[in-house]
């Protein structure tokens, strides 16, 4: 029985829940969270609930409110809403860079810094732009600060203007870690430079000099963000949480309780309620300075979902923030990361990119999934998790599959075997490649890698190269339906008929190139594409149909298929279901 997916609605699951929370701001009751990808949502209630608002599929770097005025720059300009985020309006007049990574209000006029044009100015709310770069030694603007009549901005290091950008100069003598300040803050006459390399430092001189003030903060010295709430400053770490100085920073305490995701890239204070964004596991909310913490992402659909499996009635969704599973359709989601932890990785990875889940493979009652801290194992549906990384020499695992008692790991530096469920593993004849896709079928062992595809027939021992016809060898993604082998890359669909000995490309209808994801519905192959969404092909790839209707997410990382649904992860959308409608062609 075949089914057909053209005809129907794509829906959007219910989850699962979380993302990038790169910026907060409020107005009045509204709290605002701009996002890596998934646009701008709004909460009414203090982060209980999120909807997200008219600005979607791009990348929010500052949020501003000014008066009823919300204003978010983005990847794609600086957008403004007068209604709360209901509807927004480009206003980039004379905005030649567009790539907005900050925002900040100083007498009366409006700066936006970017990523290339440097610091941009309007005194108009942004109906028109100009550029006031005079002074500055880069032409990439990150955070803002204003203390008074100073304007501080980061642009290759601290620079002060005290005439609204018409010129400014360097204000960086004593900071280490210039090229690398992140966040600004101003308390009293104490400004704050957080920095990726050298901690936070403090200067009482508007910038004239500059002292590290680290007592207290961890030796990983990534700090994203900084919120000052009277005179208590907040840090946020990309690793190791949020940190609270009541002394200008002369002393630090950590402040985590109930932190579950410790990469933290933004924070906002509104009255007595403190935000947290991390890179990935969502949104955070304190209510007694750093005491103590509560995961707010209901209804903060913009996690990345970079791997799906059905096992049953179990659906499986690999994330930013480690493994989901949903037993009804997406309807309700619940994370399942017990166990799923790993300390023998690097410090950036070890509280925040361990959680990233890239891959599944189901064997009977094992589900395995594969992370950036290595393979773990479940036998009972995710509730919990074990480590099984015993010979596993490179834990940057992006692909697995099953044959039999074998199982594959496709990782950063190769593949790898294990015989007995992952309790140890060996690695095979294919080294140094990055393996983003692995498929075994009968006594064929499939290596899709950023240096083409591989194909071992002895279980990995020994291994060919199999490009003929593949100019593209950026392969993300590989599936086979009968004698048909396809290849999804950054130049379209390959098709080989002959295990890869032979490939020819089949884009004719994919106006999307870059496939990273490829699944199988009977004779319907479906492809996720970077940019453009779902296609499906009845004939083996000779012709596509985009079947996106009601999709408003277009970036897809993975696919999968159960007899009633099609299930696409998106980037920063969550997870979207697409019923098939099935035909009785027996």
């Amino acid at each position: 029985m075949n089914g057909s997916v053209a005809p129907a609605q794509w829906i959007q699951t219910n989850g699962p829940n979380g993302g990038k929370i790169n910026c907060f701001t409020t107005i009045g009751t509204n709290t605002f969270a701009g996002t890596g990808g998934g646009g701008v949502f709004l909460s009414k209630n203090n982060g209980v609930n999120w909807t997200s608002t008219g600005l979607k599929n791009v990348w929010v770097s500052a949020l501003l409110a000014s008066g009823t005025n919300l204003f978010a720059g983005t990847d794609q300009g600086l957008f403004l809403s007068t209604n709360n985020g209901t509807n927004w309006t480009a206003v980039n007049n004379g905005l030649t860079n567009t790539n907005v990574n900050s925002l900040t209000v100083s007498d009366m006029n409006l700066f936006a810094g970017t990523d290339g044009g440097g610091v941009f100015r309007s005194d108009n709310y942004g109906k028109s732009w100009t550029a006031v770069n005079n002074g500055l030694a880069d032409s990439s603007a990150g955070a803002f600060a204003v203390s008074g009549k100073n304007l501080f901005v980061v642009a290759g290091g601290v620079f002060l203007s005290t005439n609204n950008g018409t010129s400014w100069t360097s204000a960086n003598n004593g900071l280490t870690g210039k090229s690398g300040v992140f966040a600004l803050a101003v308390i009293d006459t104490n400004l704050f430079a957080a920095t990726w390399a050298d901690g936070v430092f403090r200067s009482t001189d508007n910038g004239t000099s500059w002292t590290a003030v680290n007592n207290g903060l961890p030796t990983h010295n990534d700090f994203r963000a900084f919120a000052v709430s009277g005179t208590n400053l907040f840090t946020g770490n990309c690793g190791d949480g949020i940190y609270l100085s009541t002394n200008y920073g002369t002393s630090w305490t950590e402040v985590n309780n109930g932190l579950t995701h410790l990469q933290v890239h933004s924070l906002a204070v509104s009255g007595t309620n403190l935000f947290a964004g991390t890179f990935g596991g969502g949104a955070f909310l304190s209510t007694n300075n750093g005491k103590s913490w509560t995961e707010i992402n209901t209804g903060l659909t913009s996690t990345g979902v970079f791997a799906l499996a059905i096992s049953g009635k179990n659906l499986f969704a690999g994330t930013w923030n480690g493994v989901f599973l949903s037993a009804n359709n997406g309807k309700n989601w619940s994370m399942v990361n017990n166990g799923l932890t790993n300390t023998n990785i690097h410090h950036f990875n070890e509280n925040g990119l361990r959680s990233w889940v890239f891959a599944f493979a189901v064997s009977g009652a094992n589900l395995f999934t594969g992370t950036f801290g290595g393979v773990f194992l479940s036998t009972d549906n995710g509730t919990n998790w074990t480590e099984v990384n015993n010979g596993l020499t490179n834990i940057h695992v992006y692909a697995l599959a099953v044959s039999g008692a074998n199982l594959y790991a496709g990782t950063f530096g190769g593949v790898f075997l294990s015989t007995n469920n992952g309790k140890t593993w060996t690695p095979t004849g294919l080294e140094k490649v990055w393996v983003s896709a692995l498929l075994a079928t009968g006594a064929h062992l499939f290596a899709g890698t950023d240096q083409g595809v591989f194909l071992s027939t002895d279980n990995g021992t020994n291994w060919t190269a199999v490009n003929k016809g593949l100019s593209n060898l950026e392969v993300h993604a590989l599936a086979i339906s009968g004698k048909n082998l396809f290849a999804g890359t950054n130049n379209g669909v390959y098709l080989s008929t002959n295990n890869g000995t032979n490939w020819t490309t089949v884009n004719n209808g994919l106006s999307n190139l870059e496939v990273h994801a490829l699944a199988v519905n009977g004779t319907n192959l479906l492809a996720g594409t970077s940019g453009g969404g779902v296609f499906f092909s009845t004939n083996n790839g000779t012709n596509w149909t985009e079947v996106n209707n009601n999709m408003t997410a277009t970036s897809i990382h993975s696919l999968a298929v159960s007899d009633t649904n099609l299930f696409a992860g998106t980037y920063a959308h969550g997870v979207w279901r697409l019923p098939i409608i099935v035909k009785n062609d027996y």
